[in-house]
């Protein structure tokens, strides 16, 4: 039986190398039958050109600051029967989207959610989640890592992450996909109350893994402290305008402020910001706020078909697996270059460079296209482990090797 064709939507914009670097990862997804489409501006377009992209990927030039926008010029140009979104600062595992897109293609679900990990490569960045109509979220209690298909309700959605959700494209598109009245935030969230409300269900794929590196944008830095809350306030506005019940939108927006606010004051008791930045973030929150409330609703209008024909993603070497290598300081640059070359042989590679400490381990995909893992012999990996445990290398390995199995192999 022939795999469901698959469009991996990449936005992109202000960021060509971390856009390099995602492609690179998506490159090494063993799904056998999917094509890539990027909507970027100029140097994201050129970057993949100058990397020998062009006629590989769909290239689609895109430069307005609306995500939303965005999204859908990457519908309009998927020809794939389901979907995928991903963050150009992200990178999947390479078993993600097997993993996230079985539910739909199996006619369980229309949506599907994986998790999304933070800067450490370990630990979760967002859990499962619901979203309602105030738009307030809930953590979810998820057992174990099978997935688990949750039917929705008009007030009340399964909340899926814009770096890592997939949904079948017909369902989505006739719905119209995004709405641009959100130029940045809450478009997805808007989305999965609007699929809910037509009865779709969605499915949390707990396997379905990708690292998300939190890069700085026009609207915050590298430290995650952001320099404006404009977008934030305008698209709450806009949401609560669309969903939540009229008698209760001006205690929703007071609510939602005083969140930012308290936001706000955490980067300045963190070391981030300053106090006069609390007042000045929180005037360009009621700026957006203000806009928000004046934005007109537009009906949304059905996405036909790609006038693009499917184009699969072909990689330049056939998968061969997942192997793993162990390094350490003295002899780093010769086991990344043996990995280099395992990888142009069309393996997955993991390095695991232990020290004899019990420092916490993190995991990256590195530039040559390697995971790298790096810590204590006797650090914790998983942040629920002791500070301190004794291991041998080969028992550390066997558990490393675990804990990445189902995502890697």
């Amino acid at each position: 039986m022939t795999p469901p064709r698959v469009s991996v939507i990449v936005v992109s914009r202000n960021r060509p190398t971390a856009l390099r670097r995602c492609i690179n990862g998506l490159s090494q997804l063993y799904y056998p039958n999917f094509e890539i489409v990027v909507v970027a501006d100029m140097d994201g377009s050129e970057e993949l050109v100058g990397r020998g992209y062009q006629g590989r990927v769909k290239l689609v030039r895109f430069d307005i600051p609306n995500i939303s926008m965005a999204r859908n010029v990457g519908l309009q140009n998927a020809a794939g029967d389901i979907v995928a979104f991903i963050d150009d600062d992200a990178v999947p595992e390479p078993r993600w989207l097997d993993h996230l897109i079985a539910p739909i293609a199996s006619g369980d679900a229309v949506a599907a959610g994986g998790y999304v990990l933070g800067r450490n490569g370990i630990s979760l960045q967002w859990p499962a989640r619901s979203v309602n109509c105030e738009g307030r979220t809930q953590l979810l209690t998820i057992e174990g890592e099978e997935t688990v298909v949750v039917r929705g309700e008009k007030s009340e959605a399964i909340k899926t992450e814009g770096t890592n959700m997939a949904f079948d494209r017909e369902f989505v598109c006739k719905l119209g996909g995004f709405d641009p009245a959100y130029q940045f935030y809450m478009d997805e969230t808007d989305l999965n109350l609007r699929i809910a409300a037509a009865g779709g269900d969605t499915a949390i794929v707990p396997k379905a893994v990708v690292h998300h590196g939190y890069l700085s944008s026009e609207r915050r830095r590298a430290d995650r402290a952001p320099m404006s809350l404009f977008h934030t306030g305008r698209s709450i506005a806009v949401f609560l305008r669309k969903h939540a019940p009229e008698d209760v939108r001006g205690r929703l927006h007071r609510y939602h402020r005083t969140e930012q606010e308290n936001g706000a004051i955490k980067h300045l008791i963190e070391g981030r910001i300053e106090p006069r930045d609390v007042r000045r973030l929180m005037k360009t929150y009621d700026v957006g706020a203000d806009e928000g409330h004046l934005a007109r609703p537009q009906e949304l209008q059905p996405i036909g078909a790609s006038e693009q024909p499917y184009l699969p993603f072909e990689a330049e070497t056939k998968p061969s697996g997942h192997i793993s290598m162990n390094a350490r300081w003295y002899n780093y640059r010769q086991i990344l270059e043996k990995a280099i070359e395992a990888r142009d042989d069309g393996h997955r590679v993991t390095i695991l460079r232990y020290s004899l400490t019990a420092l916490r381990h993190r995991v990256k995909f590195t530039d040559e296209g390697i995971w790298l893992q790096q810590g204590g012999l006797f650090g914790k990996s998983e942040r629920t482990d002791p500070v301190f445990r004794f291991w041998t290398k080969r028992s550390r390995n066997v558990r490393e090797l675990q804990r990445i199995e189902a995502l890697r192999t």
